[in-house]
Parts: structure tokens; C-alpha cells; sequence
């Protein structure tokens, strides 16, 4: 593939590493401020380009995404903290006859802790004692929290709590890359499930991997819905 990075900061150099290891090209790179020798998110400038992988800011992406769709280059979505306008960017996809593909978080792994913590609180929740807790800790300089990854660990304990899904705990401090824990304690004991990345390697490798999955396909998806794909 031929791919365009919407951001290139620590995570774009990350990806650039990962998708060369996967016999891709990067053929775009585009800084915080979509700027490319002098040029924007321009049919000229994304001339060539297969899919783009958008990690910029939560102030510029949404911008970045409209401007990608509408010049019919799939994307993949990378940056939290817009996710109020997912229905804005479902309604564009579907004008544009687009491809897109986000989620809180590409690491393969999480999106296994994703499954693992919806069939755990299916199972534990029709038992009062035991009350769900959600913890999260990222580095001091993430800008969203909760995070979008704590977030949808929230949206699929609340399929089977309701009302009784917890409120997230966010820690901001020092280098962490990203914890997340989910929990369920009652007075006698707690059992816990735990996702630690140890660096950005994995986001980079699942937004390679989610890259390809969506090259070829016209929708709106989540990261799930490509990865637990029978079509492939």
C-alpha cells in the first residue's frame, strides 16, 4: 500500500517503522499542521495515496477526516477525544461512498480486552455483590481523559450494568504508555483484568493491520468489526 500519515509526530514515525516492516510505503507525511512542503490535505498531495492514517490532534481531526473523505481516500482514525461527532462522520462516509475505520485504540490486544471485559461483565453482573470499577493511567502529556480506550471499556460494561457502570478513575502522570483495569469486588473477594502496554509499538502495528483490513472495503467501521471479520 501506499499510505499517507495525518500526523506526524512520535506515533507517525512509529507507524512509518511498522508499515515499512510490512513491505508499505509511506508516500505522504503530513505534520500538525497538514502541511506537506507547503501543501494541505490536497488531491495533489494525496495523489497516489492508497489509505491514510490519521493520529493528529483532537482539535484537528475531525477536520483531517472530512477533508480525506471527500477526496475518496479510506482512513484510518487513530485520535481520540471528537468522538461527539461519529454520527457527522457516519453521515459522510455514507455520501461519500467512503471507508473509514476508528477506534480508542489499535493495539490487537486491547481490542481482545475488549471481548474479554463485555463477556466478563455479562457473566458477573447478574450478581448484586459484586460492584464494577474502571482505572486508567496514561503518561502526564495525553489530553483526553477519561481516554477513548476507558470510554469504550465503559460503553460495554454499561451493555450489562446500566446504570450501575462505574465512573472512570483517569490518572495523568509520569511515562505510563497505558493502563487499564477493569474490576468487580464484593465483600469477600475481587477479581481483576488488567491490559498494560509496555510501549506504542502495538498501537503502530494495529493501525498497519487495520490499514490493510479496510483497503478494498466501502463502510463505516470500528477497528472489532474488521479485526473479527469472517470476510477476510
Amino acid at each position: 500500500m501506499n499510505i499517507a500519515l495525518v500526523g506526524y509526530g512520535k506515533m507517525g514515525r512509529m507507524i512509518e517503522n511498522a508499515a515499512g516492516s510490512r513491505g508499505h510505503q509511506v508516500i505522504a507525511r503530513f505534520d500538525i499542521d497538514n502541511n506537506q512542503h507547503g501543501k494541505g490535505l490536497t488531491c495533489e498531495a494525496l495523489r497516489d495515496v492508497d489509505v491514510a492514517i490519521e493520529f493528529s490532534t483532537p482539535e484537528t481531526a475531525l477536520t483531517n477526516i472530512g477533508q480525506l473523505i471527500a477526496h475518496s481516500i479510506p482512513v484510518v482514525a487513530g485520535t481520540t477525544g471528537w468522538y461527539d461527532h461519529l454520527d457527522e462522520v457516519r453521515k459522510l462516509v455514507a455520501r461519500h461512498n467512503g471507508a473509514f475505520v476508528y477506534s480508542p485504540n489499535f493495539s490487537l490486544g486491547v481490542n481482545l480486552f475488549f471481548r474479554i471485559a463485555s463477556e466478563a461483565a455479562r457473566l458477573i453482573a447478574p450478581y448484586d455483590q459484586y460492584d464494577p470499577f474502571l482505572i486508567e493511567s496514561h503518561h502526564r502529556q495525553k489530553k483526553d481523559a477519561p481516554s477513548g480506550t476507558a470510554l469504550r471499556l465503559a460503553g460495554l460494561l454499561r451493555e450489562s450494568y446500566g446504570d450501575r457502570t462505574p465512573t472512570v478513575l483517569s490518572v495523568r502522570a509520569g511515562h505510563f504508555p497505558g493502563t487499564h483495569e477493569v474490576g468487580f469486588d464484593s465483600p469477600a473477594e475481587t477479581i481483576t483484568l488488567t491490559h498494560t502496554a509496555r510501549n506504542r509499538e502495538g498501537f503502530a502495528d494495529g493501525a498497519v493491520l487495520a490499514a490493510e483490513k479496510l483497503v478494498g472495503r466501502r463502510g463505516f467501521f470500528q477497528f472489532a468489526d474488521l479485526l473479527f471479520s469472517n470476510d477476510d
